[in-house]
C-alpha cells in the first residue's frame, strides 16, 4: 500500500501530528490522575465534573468517527465488521463492540447528532437514543424527509436539558410534537400495538431452588413494571435510610425483594375473586403441642409444601389459619375453622397506640408494621388490642425465630436476646 497520500509536500507525515496530539492527551490525563479530588472545593468538583462530561462526549465522538471508517480493519481481518478485531485485540465483548459500530454508523448519518457529540453537549448514551428514534422515523411511511430533519433538530435541542431516559420517552412521540394533527392518531395506534404486544409477552415463572427460596422471573408491561417498582421503592427506600442512620447497610436489591414479599403478604385477600379463595391459607399438619415447639413443620396451602412451625406462627398473624390436627395414623381428628386476625380497624387503632415498631432497637414507622399476637392464637390468644403489638416485618420474623428469646419491657417495647449455644 502506498503512503504517498499520507505525506504532504512539506515532507511531514500527518500521522506524526495525530500521534503527538494523542500523546499530549494521555500526558495530560496522567498528570490529572495524580491530583487528589479530596482537596478540591465543592464548586471545583462540580465545574470539573461538568467539563469531564463534555470531554467524554468529545472522546466518544472521535472514537465513533474512527469506527465509522473502520471497514478496512474488517477487510484485513476477514470479519463482517471491526468487532472481531476489537474482541481479540482490545478485549471488548463482541456484542458491545457491534453496538458501538452500529452507533458509529448511525451518528455518521446525522450531522446534528455528530456535531452535538463533537461539541460535548450530546453524550454517547443520548446519541444512541436519538439515532434509534431517527431510524424509526426514517422507516415510518407517514414521515417525510422534512419530518426527519426537524425531529433531529428538536431531539438534539432536548438533549441539552433532558436525561437519556427522558429523551427516549420524547423520541417515541417526537412526530406528534412536530405535527400533532397528523401524527397523534398514528401515535395512539402505535401505543395500542405496543400495549397489545406487551400483553402477549407477559408471563410469570417460578422455580423452587430447594434451599428455602424460589426464583421468580416475570415480564409485564412497562406501565405495570413502573408501577410495581414505584411501590417497592416506596417501601424499600425509607428502610434503607433508617438502616443507614443506624450505621447499617443492606443491598438495595435485598430491600426490594423484602418489599416485594411484603406486598404479597399484606395484599387484601378480600379483593381476590371469590373462586380464588383466600390469598394464603396455612394448614397446620401437626398437633397443637408440636406447633408450640421451636422445631416442627407445617404444610402451606393445598399442595403440602413444608415450612417451619415458626414461619407458620408468623404467617398466622397475617393470613387465615386452619388448624388440622392429625392422629398417629395421619387421619384428620379435627378440622378447625379459619380465624382472620387483626381487622383493619384494629390495625389502625394499633398504629395510633404504638406509633412505630415496638422492638426495642427499631423505630420503623407504623405504616411498615404488622400486627403480632403476644399470646399466639394457637394457644388461645385473643384478637384484641391488649394481646397485639406492632412489629416491622424483620422483627416479626425474629419474634417467631426459635434462635431468639424475647421479653416485653414495662414500656411495652420488645427486647430480643439471641440464644447462646454451647460449643
Amino acid at each position: 500500500m502506498s503512503l504517498e497520500r499520507d505525506i504532504n509536500p512539506w515532507g511531514t507525515n500527518p500521522d506524526d501530528a495525530i500521534d503527538a496530539e494523542m500523546s499530549a492527551i494521555e500526558s495530560s490525563l496522567d498528570k490529572l490522575l495524580t491530583r487528589d479530588p479530596a482537596y478540591w472545593s465543592t464548586g471545583q468538583k462540580k465545574g470539573r465534573l461538568e467539563r469531564l462530561e463534555k470531554i467524554q462526549a468529545k472522546q466518544a465522538a472521535l472514537k465513533l468517527r474512527v469506527l465509522a471508517s473502520a471497514g478496512d480493519i474488517a477487510e484485513e481481518t476477514g470479519a463482517k465488521d471491526a468487532s472481531g478485531w476489537m474482541r481479540t485485540e482490545l478485549l471488548v465483548d463482541k456484542g458491545v463492540a457491534r453496538s458501538q459500530i452500529k452507533l458509529a454508523a448511525g451518528v455518521a448519518k446525522y450531522d446534528l447528532v455528530a456535531a452535538g457529540l463533537a461539541e460535548g453537549v450530546v453524550s454517547q448514551d443520548k446519541a444512541r437514543v436519538i439515532t434509534q428514534a431517527l431510524d424509526a422515523i426514517e422507516t415510518d411511511p407517514a414521515a417525510s424527509a422534512e419530518d426527519l430533519i426537524l425531529a433531529e433538530k428538536l431531539l438534539v435541542e432536548h438533549a441539552t436539558r433532558l436525561t437519556a431516559n427522558e429523551l427516549k420517552i420524547i423520541g417515541r412521540r417526537i412526530l406528534a410534537e412536530i405535527d400533532p394533527e397528523r401524527f397523534e392518531a398514528a401515535e395512539a395506534k402505535a401505543l395500542q400495538r405496543e400495549e397489545e404486544h406487551a400483553q402477549r409477552r407477559t408471563f410469570f415463572q417460578s422455580r423452587d431452588n430447594g434451599d428455602g427460596t424460589i426464583d421468580i422471573h416475570a415480564r409485564v408491561s412497562r406501565a405495570v413494571g413502573m408501577r410495581l417498582r414505584t411501590q417497592l421503592d416506596s417501601l424499600a427506600q425509607p428502610r434503607k435510610l433508617s438502616a443507614e442512620d443506624k450505621g447499617r447497610k443492606a443491598p438495595y436489591d435485598r430491600l426490594l425483594g423484602q418489599a416485594f414479599a411484603r406486598v404479597v403478604e399484606t395484599y387484601d385477600v378480600d379483593q381476590l375473586p371469590r373462586h380464588g379463595g383466600h390469598g394464603t391459607t396455612v394448614f397446620i399438619t401437626m398437633s397443637v403441642e408440636d406447633l408450640r415447639k421451636d422445631l416442627g413443620t407445617a404444610a402451606l396451602g393445598f399442595d403440602g409444601e413444608k415450612i417451619t412451625a415458626a414461619e407458620a406462627r408468623r404467617m398466622a398473624c397475617n393470613a387465615d389459619l386452619v388448624p388440622v390436627v392429625l392422629g398417629t395414623d395421619s387421619e384428620i381428628l379435627d378440622f378447625g375453622r379459619t380465624a382472620r386476625l387483626a381487622y383493619p380497624v384494629q390495625h389502625r387503632a394499633l398504629r395510633l397506640r404504638d406509633k412505630c415498631c415496638q422492638a426495642e432497637d427499631c423505630d420503623a414507622p407504623a405504616a411498615w408494621t404488622e400486627a403480632h399476637h403476644l399470646k399466639p392464637w394457637s394457644e388461645g390468644g385473643l384478637t384484641n388490642l391488649a394481646n397485639m403489638v406492632l412489629l416491622c416485618a424483620s422483627d416479626h420474623r425474629r419474634i417467631h425465630d426459635p434462635n431468639y428469646d424475647h421479653e416485653r419491657l414495662p414500656s411495652g417495647r420488645i427486647r430480643f436476646t439471641r440464644h447462646t449455644r454451647a460449643c
